[in-house]
């Protein structure tokens, strides 16, 4: 784990990284079907970027064909 890195931002990245292999997708492919660009894909599975948008992590995980849950505990 990076330094600056969050903890949430490394789970974060890591299940979208699996899902992404899942399904043989490259990052283009994902941000083609996000309708962004692949910066915004490197930026979101980036460690020490912790800005990441919950509108655009729900448009990466529906993309992925998943379906976003947050918890507070």
């Amino acid at each position: 784990m990076h330094d600056s890195s969050s903890p949430c931002k490394q789970v974060i990245a890591e299940q979208l990284e699996m899902a992404i292999k899942e399904q043989n997708m490259t990052r283009t492919e994902l941000a083609k079907r996000m309708g962004t660009s692949r910066m915004v894909i490197n930026r979101l599975l980036d460690l020490d970027n912790t800005s990441v948008t919950l509108i655009t992590l729900e448009k990466a995980v529906s993309a992925l064909g998943r379906r976003l849950k947050i918890t507070i505990e």
